[in-house]
């Protein structure tokens, strides 16, 4: 045997070289927009799902009876076209192939005669009707109901082996079948298979499963197994590309907020669950709206986020609340969030059908640009979100959270319109135009009552866009969190199925700390050296964001510096401007204290600009916390 002997600097470079090697460098200038370029969902998907109007208790004739309604109410030519079978499709799956089975009692046209049950009928009349057909399965081994739905009528049968009808160890096969074979146009994926089956667990025990360890820990980041969820969905994903190649096909991911999605949903699902489930009940609505609507800049076409279904119909969405029920509508159209209709359509009345077919709130959400609404004003009473529209216009939402009224003002500057030209205001409720103003105006909101109008006046930046306003243009790729934490302005309900029995509900979801518009990573003011910004981006040391030059800007420009909230006051950091993978400007060195800086370069002819702060010499292992006051692409295209 030959030994080598290097020396002590030798040894330190081969370390690094190696480490170089294993480890890209993250904040490197990509070049280019590193999002899949996906066909699919360039706007919220929208349509109708079984779950909240029927669970388990899905039958052919339900759905079918929903889709007629879709197509007879005018609701499918504004968008609705989606048609989707959640839990309690399945009978079984057959142990000599792993072929999945189709419960026939319940869908008879998957009664093919002579041969396996086949959804292919069933798909193929929702195609000729001019709807999508959408289905629900498993990442793990067992599905949700399987825990969760024990009374059903409607549970997979047979041995252990039987009833896994979900993905795990078939996801090639299934995803064939699904796509290929049976004709389906979207898949939501559930997580209950790697959650809930551990060894031991009473579930399992009682109803003879095979345990599966847990790789998602709802209450604890740290006891998730991250890039182990991601793996298992990015293998469905390139599953359904492969059996999908038109790329019409869309996945939706369903982890509940949970795993980090956050921070890796865009890459691999067109849209993702931020929060549980939702229920009938107001403060079940808030947690998950709060989950979604802080997040503008992870969504974008062909990618959103997901606060789950619209509840408009059932508890305190229902006929009798119609308040309720238009905030719900019009804070999930604000958002981006897709709308999926979740009501026995068969006997809606007109009061709930005039909420999901209200045009102009349905154009808000289906707006082209796909820039989700950015918190302009927040409380825990009242919110005004806006969202920049691509015909030059803003959608404003004024949310009143409370049961109390409330006055609220808004105001030029919240919408990034002069304050010395006139606004006009156009209530997307009753259609009616608002006498014009300048500089602000006042409402009174009655308790849980939400307006929402769309907005036309004067730029504040009269030759460009500040970054905030058109967040689907922008993509961060990396945020800079070293170790996901909860996010702790999620609005906590009493619980949904435990009541007042345990310690009560605590942030779950990653994502604090995550860049945002309009406010620090950690939910404050911008501000640097005493200056504070009421546009900009809030980014932690160590993040990249892309941002596409859509509108052909000559001009990227912006004021930088360490934010005075940041938690780290020691280290330093710098600012740089990459276009298409060039070095176009950087700060040099900046420090908490020391005044904002601007930065800017020409950007004529770049097609991807990328923002960089780094900290390459840390002392301490505390978040810099980052700001990009007044981020703006200037020139180009008028808007």
């Amino acid at each position: 045997m030959r030994l080598s002997f290097l020396t002590l600097p030798a040894l330190a470079l081969l370390a690094a070289s190696t480490a170089a090697h294993a480890a890209p460098d993250p904040l490197a200038p990509a070049g280019r927009w590193t999002l899949p370029e996906r066909t699919a969902a360039r706007t919220p998907p929208m349509g109708w799902s079984s779950w909240n109007a029927f669970r388990t208790e899905v039958d052919e004739a339900k759905v079918l009876g929903a889709a007629q309604t879709l197509v007879d109410s005018g609701l499918a030519r504004l968008g609705y076209r989606y048609v989707n079978v959640d839990d309690g499709w399945w009978l079984k799956r057959r142990t000599d192939d792993g072929r999945l089975l189709v419960r026939t009692a319940i869908f008879p046209s998957a009664a093919v005669p002579g041969g396996d049950s086949s959804f292919r009928p069933f798909t193929d009349r929702l195609h000729a009707m001019g709807l999508k057909a959408g289905l629900y399965s498993d990442i793990g081994r067992n599905a949700c109901s399987q825990a969760y739905d024990l009374q059903s009528p409607n549970l997979p049968e047979g041995t252990t082996a039987e009833r896994e009808v979900g993905l795990y160890g078939h996801v090639d096969q299934d995803i064939a079948l699904f796509f290929r074979d049976w004709g389906f146009d979207y898949l939501k994926v559930d997580a209950c298979g790697i959650n809930v089956y551990a060894a031991g667990a009473p579930i399992v025990v009682q109803n003879d499963y095979r345990a599966f360890p847990p790789l998602i820990d709802q209450a604890s980041i740290n006891r998730t197994d991250v890039p182990q969820v991601r793996s298992l969905y990015a293998n469905v994903a390139a599953a359904i590309r492969r059996y999908a190649p038109d790329g019409d096909a869309i996945l939706s991911l369903c982890t509940w907020g949970s795993a980090d999605v956050r921070r890796w949903g865009k890459e691999v699902g067109h849209l993702w669950r931020t929060s549980q489930d939702i229920t009938p009940s107001w403060t079940r609505m808030l947690h998950n709206f709060d989950s979604a609507s802080t997040r503008a800049l992870y969504a974008k076409p062909g990618a959103w986020n997901d606060p789950d279904m619209l509840f408009i119909g059932h508890g305190d969405f229902d006929a009798r609340h119609l308040t309720e029920a238009r905030s719900h509508f019009a804070l999930w159209a604000i958002i981006n969030a897709p709308l999926f209709i979740g009501y026995d359509l068969r006997g809606a009345p007109k009061s709930l059908m005039d909420i999901w077919s209200n045009a102009d709130i349905v154009r808000v959400n289906q707006d082209p640009g796909g820039h989700q609404g950015v918190i302009a004003y927040a409380s825990d009473d009242v919110q005004t979100i806006v969202k920049t529209l691509s015909n030059g216009h803003k959608a404003v939402v004024l949310f009143n959270r409370g049961l109390a009224p409330a006055t609220m003002e808004l105001t030029a500057v919240q919408m990034k319109l002069a304050a010395d030209a006139p606004i006009t205001l156009r209530d997307l409720w009753t259609g009616k135009t608002l006498p014009v103003f300048t500089g602000e105006t006042r409402f009174d909101l009655a308790p849980r009552e939400t307006r929402i109008f769309e907005v036309s006046g004067t730029r504040r930046l009269r030759d460009g866009m500040y970054l905030s306003e058109v967040p689907g243009d922008v993509n961060v790729a990396v945020d800079g969190i070293i170790e996901p934490e909860p996010d702790p302005v999620v609005h906590r309900m009493m619980g949904q199925w435990s009541g007042t029995r345990d310690t009560g509900e605590r942030p779950v979801y990653a994502g604090w700390g995550g860049a945002q518009a309009d406010a620090t990573p950690y939910d404050q003011t911008l501000q640097i050296a005493g200056r504070s910004f009421d546009t900009g981006l809030g980014v932690l040391a160590g993040s990249r964001l892309e941002v596409r030059n859509t509108r052909a800007a000559t001009r990227v420009e912006a004021l930088v510096g360490v934010d005075d909230s940041t938690r780290n006051t020691r280290d330093a950091v710098e600012f740089l401007i990459y276009g298409d993978g060039r070095l176009l400007a950087r700060s040099g060195t900046r420090r908490f204290g020391t005044a904002a800086t601007s930065l800017s370069a020409d950007v004529r002819g770049v097609k991807v600009i990328e923002l960089v702060t780094r900290a390459d010499r840390r002392t301490s292992d505390l978040p810099i916390i980052t700001t990009w006051g007044e981020a703006a692409l200037r020139g180009g295209a008028p808007r």
